[in-house]
């Protein structure tokens, strides 16, 4: 019998396969060349004719279809040169009728109108002499013309140490955290992480090893270009060649002396990528990227071969060193492009007509879906089916309590005529009393409720006052001030037990970023953030509001006093600059000498033109509700990993503020959508969807409500120690309480505050927890368990296995199942040992362990 129902879980040797029954997301294993080509019979049916390209490190790119724009677009728009080593990239834009726009530069022709000024080599323009001239780019018969001035030509150009040295070896990996940025360096050479500290990098280079790494005389012989060239042994293997722009930097450097930078050198201020964003229809495939960096001496110089480029999305499309971005599929992908510590991002579209596909229309219930469906239309991607009302009603309590609809509660729901009876179960479940500790549960795990961190009276108190925060539906900015800036004892305020679990002025930043930014900030802690804007001195100025944070013991040994003292100041350990408080958008702020810090960064969090705060509540109920962040993951908001709907992040954000920060409301509004009431059977043109949300996404329940649903089902509670009998595992106040199962599935020790800590992956241990467990074994043999207290009663086992089918399924059993369930008992030759079977075989379907 065990057979006889699919099985979740499979031991193949000494491996697990979970298998949903939804089907896994295969992975694209063709070569990009083969989703490149396009058929000759396309191009000649558009009546266009293919370009040769200039080569390229990417190789089987498909040939540009030019066709016959109505305009090109260059960038720059003029060209000015003012020391001998500059450059600049030509890209070219064109724009059709039909309003589409594609990338044409390797279809362009660019030429100097007078090569003594400027010389155009594969399309880029370098200085020849001072002097103007024009640069005329062509393609497909139109003809734009951009002017260049060269000045300086003669004077000598320093290679700047900072902008150039260091910006190529940040290009070239070598100051990266698994090479020479590592703390203790790599085979004796250390630099710094991402060449945040150039005055260290400096000595290291030039005067360490007793001047070994450089050689002035005779520059290519510096180790500094042979180990990465590999002339000599190098453990990270090749990073560079001789025809590369970088090694030219460096030799150049070496050549001059490998100077440090004047005090009077120019500041890189910003850079600038083109194009911002775009999208695209195939045949329209690729973007060469340009990057400009602008100075503070007015200048504007090409930095595309010295910039870093980072795909959000590789199986969209690729990006290689020199900012040529290749389309694989259709799709959504962000290009982060860093230059030291600087970056910005290009948001880039890929369309393509799919065979087959049409909009099917479906009905909207909110914005939510109006949103979504948009942006599914434009992709093509057709969405799922509504899910059927077993399926709903079951997918609605464990999101919204933590547990299975009670067979009553399944079977009011599924004769219920009403049009709008989900709408009505929405509310009735955000009412239910079992709401707030479920949801309780999910900010225990994120504000490291335990024992071991606040004490075990402190455990129940602040657990308790978190739950009733949930309970009176208190606003999320409320809930968060209060535990920002709260004060006095620990177990007569128990909010103030943030300051305990965070017991320090680092754990005070990292975790308030976290929680309540969605920035995990931890990075800046020992150097700039290598990818992100946030630098070392951010960490330490958001730090300087904890700063005066102070701990006092009473003679109680399980309370702890809160209290914020009148001065104290924090230092950057790197300068050894005093900061002050500083807010992101708000920078440095200057506040009264002893006040409460915490108070003005309380105000700053919740002011509603705060970008962070709402996202990231909103971000993490989404994700809650729908198995995937619109960030993910939940709590990690940054450039390089963008929204998979930014536009939707936006409303629901904007939507919680008008509302007064209500959780209830968001939660209401998402429920109530079609999207999140979509079927998780895939059809023709969603199946490989992992990111739009065009059908519901199936997860593994969590440890918590697996063995709620386990004792649910065969009707045999858990006891937990000090605890009453009936405690749920969703209402267990904190994971000191002794139970392996839960430690098997992923309960989380509540050691840090990233939602990352509650495991979700599949793994041996359950598998054998679930087959020959003694949990599972124990309630299957339990003598008043649901199917002994039936048949006892006198029901007949199709009854039974019927009432087994509602119980963990919300649903009857098919006429295939019934029989087989049936066959096997009766074959069983002890109809009691046949039904626990049947029990344990629908304890080990996919439909039971996994939400869907």
């Amino acid at each position: 019998m065990r057979h006889i129902i699919r099985s979740a879980f499979a031991v193949c040797g000494a491996a697990l396969v979970m298998s949903s029954s939804i089907g896994v997301v295969r992975a694209e294993s063709a070569a990009v060349a083969g989703k490149m080509n396009l058929k000759p019979a396309e191009m000649a049916g558009m009546g266009m004719g293919s370009v040769d390209m200039r080569a390229t490190e990417t190789a089987a790119i498909a040939p540009i279809v030019v066709g016959k724009p109505v305009r090109i677009e260059v960038r720059p728009e003029t060209i000015r040169f003012t020391t001998p080593m500059q450059y600049m990239n030509v890209v070219v834009s064109g724009f059709y009728a039909d309003g589409k726009v594609q990338d044409l530069t390797r279809a362009a022709v660019v030429t100097s109108a007078d090569e003594k000024v400027a010389r155009v080599h594969d399309g880029i323009v370098v200085p020849a002499g001072d002097g103007q001239t024009t640069i005329s780019v062509t393609v497909a018969g139109v003809e734009t013309k951009i002017p260049c001035l060269a000045m300086d030509q003669t004077k000598p150009e320093q290679v700047s140490f900072l902008y150039g040295v260091q910006a190529a070896l940040t290009k070239q990996g070598c100051n990266q955290g698994a090479c020479h940025g590592s703390p203790s360096g790599k085979g004796g050479f250390r630099l710094s992480l991402r060449a945040y500290d150039p005055v260290l990098d400096m000595e290291t280079l030039v005067r360490e090893a007793y001047n070994r790494r450089i050689d002035s005389i005779d520059p290519a012989a510096s180790l500094l270009l042979r180990k990465p060239l590999m002339e000599v042994a190098h453990g990270g293997g090749r990073r560079i060649k001789k025809n590369d722009f970088s090694y030219d930097l460096l030799r150049d450097w070496i050549a001059q002396g490998a100077k440090l930078d004047a005090e009077a050198t120019a500041k890189c201020v910003k850079i600038e990528v083109y194009p911002k964003n775009r999208e695209f229809l195939r045949p329209a495939h690729v973007q060469q990227l340009l990057v400009l960096g602008h100075f503070s001496d007015g200048t504007v110089r090409d930095i595309t071969k010295l910039a870093d480029y980072l795909s959000s999305d590789e199986a969209v499309a690729t990006v290689d060193s020199d900012g040529f971005v290749l389309s694989r599929e259709r799709g959504e992908t962000t290009v982060l492009v860093r230059y030291l510590d600087m970056m910005e991002t290009t948001a880039l579209t890929f369309l393509s007509d799919v065979p087959g596909f049409k909009w099917n229309k479906p009905a909207e219930s909110n914005f939510v879906d109006k949103l979504v469906f948009e942006k599914l239309h434009r992709l093509q991607i057709a969405p799922s089916e509504l899910c059927a009302d077993d399926e709903f009603v079951r997918r609605v309590h464990l999101d919204v309590l933590g547990r299975l609809p009670t067979i009553a509660e399944t079977q009011t729901f599924l004769s219920d005529p009403a049009q709008d009876k989900r709408a009505k179960l929405v509310d009735s479940l955000l009412a239910s009393d079992e709401f707030p500790a479920f949801w309780a549960m999910k900010w225990a795990d994120l504000l490291r409720v335990r024992k071991t961190k606040v004490s075990e009276p402190g455990v129940h108190k602040f657990h308790r006052w978190i739950e009733q925060a949930v309970r009176d539906n208190m606003p999320y900015d409320q809930f968060a001030k209060q535990l920002v800036t709260a004060s006095g004892s620990t177990l007569v305020n128990p909010a103030a037990n943030f300051y305990r679990t965070s017991a320090d002025v680092n754990d005070c930043t990292e975790t308030a970023s976290q929680l309540f930014l969605g920035v995990r900030i931890q990075c800046a802690k020992c150097h700039n953030h290598p990818f992100e804007r946030w630098t070392q001195d951010n960490y330490y100025g958001i730090a300087a509001f904890f700063q005066r944070v102070q701990r006092k013991k009473t003679s109680d040994a399980d309370d702890l006093i809160i209290w914020s003292a009148r001065s104290g100041e924090i230092t950057q350990p790197r300068t050894g600059k005093t900061m002050k408080p500083w807010a992101p958008l708000k920078g440095d702020l200057d506040l009264p000498g002893e006040g409460d810090r915490r108070e003005a960064f309380a105000a700053w969090l919740v002011d509603p033109n705060n970008p962070f705060f709402a996202k990231v509540e909103v971000n993490r109920i989404w994700g809650h509700l729908l198995g995937r962040g619109i960030i993910e993951p939940v709590d990690d908001f940054r450039e390089s990993n963008p929204a998979a709907h930014p536009a939707l992040l936006e409303a629901l954000a904007k939507d919680f503020i008008a509302h007064g920060y209500d959780r209830k409301h968001v939660m209401r509004t998402i429920l109530n959508s079609r999207v999140y009431q979509l079927s998780s059977r895939r059809n023709e043109f969603n199946k490989d969807d992992v990111k739009y949300f065009s059908h519901s996404r199936t997860r593994m329940l969590t440890a918590e409500q697996l063995l709620d649903a386990i004792c649910q089902v065969t009707g045999v509670p858990e006891k937990y120690a000090g605890l009453p009998a009936g405690t749920r595992a969703v209402e267990l106040p904190s994971p000191d309480v002794d139970n392996y199962f839960l430690k098997v599935f992923g309960q989380p020790a509540r050691e840090t505050a990233c939602a990352c800590e509650r495991a979700g992956e599949s793994n041996l241990s359950q598998a054998l927890q679930m087959i020959n467990g003694p949990l599972v074994h124990g309630k299957i043999k339990d003598a008043k368990n649901r199917a002994r207290t039936l048949a006892a009663a006198g029901k007949q086992p199709a009854d039974v296995i019927k009432e087994l089918y509602l119980a963990a399924f919300s649903r009857a059993p098919s006429d295939p199942e019934m029989k087989a369930a049936l066959d096997h008992i009766a074959k069983s030759g002890d109809a009691e040992r046949g039904m626990e079977d049947v029990c344990w075989a629908i304890l080990n379907t996919n439909e039971f362990l996994f939400q869907h």
